[in-house]
């Protein structure tokens, strides 16, 4: 189910030009009304259903309604993003609440390589081989016959 904004709730990041949701969102699907200064998601039916946009909400604006197999109907979930960790509150229909935390980084932020340390080989686009091949298969070359 794709992701919305509770409006009573937004505040468009105190009117900043743009939002959290708009920075993390992988599909720009988050948008800010300027006339509003309300965030929106501007096309549903492209939702990846990442959750990217509800765990950095700082004001939990926007929820995500989960599917029948994982919550049961009635039921809610909802993430509360901390610096190092997001604890996920599942609501079943019948009250009962249960808490999951998870550490949500292993690095310091900006830290992370973007090749990942292997060797990218050669720059040359129209190459038969992959950004990290042969050191990520642990060849000494690939193999091209």
């Amino acid at each position: 189910m794709p992701s919305y904004v509770i409006l009573e709730k937004c505040d468009g990041c105190k009117a900043l030009d743009k939002t959290a949701c708009q920075y993390i969102c992988p599909n720009d699907l988050m948008v800010l009304n300027k006339d509003t200064m309300k965030a929106y998601n501007r096309d549903p039916q492209m939702c990846w259903e990442c959750y990217n946009c509800v765990k950095i909400c700082p004001v939990d604006a926007i929820e995500v309604r989960g599917y029948a197999d994982f919550v049961p109907m009635g039921a809610s979930v909802t993430p509360m993003r901390g610096t190092d960790s997001i604890m996920w509150t599942i609501k079943f229909r019948n009250g009962q609440l249960k808490r999951f935390k998870f550490p949500i980084r292993t690095t310091p932020e900006g830290s992370v390589v973007p090749d990942g340390g292997w060797s990218t080989g050669s720059d040359d686009l129209s190459s038969n081989v992959l950004f990290t091949e042969p050191d990520s298969l642990g060849l000494p070359e690939v193999v091209t016959k």
